[in-house]
């Protein structure tokens, strides 16, 4: 792989990384509530749930998925109920930002991982995402060098950006002027994902 393939490929996963959605409010959620260590175990945890995506395109196995309408929708599904979930819970301040900023509350490391790792795995979005990356590059090499750097590189790009996110956030100055605000950031960030949960159940 020279290293102008590798460039297009880092900036392809970038822009998917940067491109806002209910990763970018998880992150945020436990940033906020938690700190910086909870938010950054949220991102790699997310990061490792998008290498197994990767992983599965790379394989050839998210072609399967993208053929099998039934256990895709049934991904959709689940991955729907989840953003429901995490959003009437944030309108609800139950467990949202606002409610643990109040009561001095944290969730726990392994909270923050699950929901990172969940909220990518739960979206088949993902696999299809990957089977368009991969095929611009993986019929390039045969070679398992060439192929774990493909793999390799967005899991490494999505857990530094969202790692560079739980950074600002848990900044204390951030947090001074977020914390007057935590109760109308549950309010809209619970809006948004339902809204990308009902989306998700209408584009399945």
């Amino acid at each position: 792989m020279t290293l102008s393939i590798w460039f297009s490929l880092f900036l392809i996963s970038a822009l998917g990384a940067m491109s806002p959605g209910p990763s970018l409010a998880v992150v945020a959620k436990h940033s906020l509530a938690s700190g910086r260590i909870h938010g950054m175990i949220t991102s790699w945890s997310h990061s490792l749930g998008v290498g197994i995506h990767a992983l599965l395109g790379i394989l050839g196995l998210a072609v399967v998925l993208k053929q099998s309408p039934t256990l895709f929708t049934a991904i959709s599904y689940a991955g729907a109920g989840y953003l429901a979930y995490l959003g009437v819970n944030a309108l609800r301040s139950k467990g949202g930002i606002a409610a643990k900023l109040k009561a001095g509350e944290s969730t726990t490391m392994v909270e923050a991982a699950r929901d990172g790792l969940m909220i990518s795995l739960l979206n088949p979005k993902l696999a299809l995402y990957f089977i368009a990356l991969f095929s611009q590059f993986v019929a390039l090499s045969a070679e398992l060098s060439s192929r774990v750097i493909i793999v390799a590189t967005p899991i490494i790009v999505d857990g530094l950006w969202y790692t560079l996110i739980a950074i600002i956030l848990s900044r204390p100055k951030v947090l001074e002027k977020l914390r007057a605000k935590a109760h109308w950031i549950d309010r809209v960030s619970g809006v948004v994902l339902i809204l990308l949960a009902m989306r998700v159940v209408y584009m399945a």
